[in-house]
Parts: C-alpha cells; structure tokens; sequence
C-alpha cells in the first residue's frame, strides 16, 4: 500500500471497510471484526491507529502479526485468509491488514462457549451479529445448486402483502399465513436467494421487500 492511500484510509475514518485498532486486543475480538468484513465486502484493519485518527505505532509488528494469525487461524470457522504490510508513517509502524471478502460465507466465531457460535456482518462503522436469516443467506452465496420455489398460497399471500405495504418481517410474514417462524423465515431466505425479494438491515430493523 502506498503511503498516500493509507493517508486516505485513516483520514476517511472507519467505515464499512475500515476499522481502526491502537493495538491487539484479545484474539476474540479480532476474529469478529475480521469475519465481519470477510462475510461482508472485505475491508482494512488498522492496527496503530486510535479511534480518533491518531497514528501510535505498534510496538512490535512480529507480535500483532502473529496474533492475528492466531485470531484467523483458532478463532474463525472456517479459517479466514488475510494480507497484511507493515507501512512506517510519521516515524510509527502502522500494520495494516487486509481481508478480501470471502468465498466460502459465512464465518462463524469460535469461543468456549461452541454450541453457539456467532456470525458477524459489517454495517457502517460497526461489526454486528448476523441474524439467523443473513446467516443463511450468506451461506445460499455459496450453493451453485439451482433452487426450486414452489409458489403456493403464503408464497402469494406475501407478494400481495408486498404490493399494498412495501415491507414485512419474519414474524409479521408468521402471523400472516399462520405458519411456524422456523418455516416463514425458510421460505423468505429461499424468495431472497431466487432474487424473488430483497433482504434489508437498516441497523434496527430486519425485513423484506419485492
């Protein structure tokens, strides 16, 4: 990376692709923000910089590198691959990490606590968890097997109420064609991985348009 566009980065902030680190946290909480961007669009971790733009320099490079190696490697399943450069700007050594945005969707974070693994996404300047519904979704990127959509009576029920009110959610599409949320939030993912409907998240709400 040229020192000019590391400039750019840093002064543009974080963003979809962009978070910043002072320096290594836990393993945990690396793993999350690098399986966010792998599950979303991919994106940069800057580690030296603080939150308000301030370039600290890492101590030792070796050591952060080998920490997010570890991250990668014991913390995300699957493994995450990563590109990483030591850039020296103002005298600091800034370790920037790049990670492209995955083929092999979706990522999940490896704790102690197994049975319930997290899947993390990028939204903004943030990396949150993933519903069920994204998950799944994320997972759909990868079949190359052709999916078959029986259009039926809550299949209709849904682009009519499409039609009048623009948006609708797992539970409201539940209540609609009195069916189990297991069963309505299968049919929506299977509409949205057809390109039938649209998934959105606008940081608060989960829902679904034509």
């Amino acid at each position: 990376m040229y020192l000019v566009e590391l400039y750019k980065l840093i002064e543009e902030g974080e963003s979809q692709t962009v978070e910043f680190k002072r320096k290594f946290s836990t393993p945990e909480k690396i793993a999350k923000e690098m399986i966010a961007f792998a599950n979303t669009n991919g994106g940069y971790i800057l580690f030296g910089v603080d939150d308000d733009k301030s370039i600290i320099g890492v101590r030792s490079e070796k050591e952060e590198i080998e920490l997010v190696n570890s991250a990668a490697l014991f913390y995300c399943e699957p493994e995450i691959n990563f590109e990483y450069e030591v850039v020296l700007i103002k005298g600091a050594d800034v370790v920037v990490v790049y990670i492209p945005e995955s083929e092999n969707k979706p990522h999940y974070l490896i704790t102690e606590d197994d049975d319930n693994l997290k899947c993390y996404i990028r939204l903004n300047d943030m990396s949150i968890i993933a519903s069920k519904e994204t998950a799944n979704i994320l997972k759909g990127k990868n079949s190359k097997n052709p999916i078959t959509i029986n259009f039926g009576d809550n299949e209709k029920a849904l682009m009519s109420f499409l039609n009048e009110n623009g948006k609708i959610t797992v539970k409201t599409f539940k209540k609609l064609v009195n069916i189990s949320q297991r069963r309505a939030s299968r049919t929506l993912v299977n509409l949205v991985r057809t390109g039938t409907i649209r998934h959105h998240f606008n940081g608060k709400e989960e829902f679904f348009t034509l």
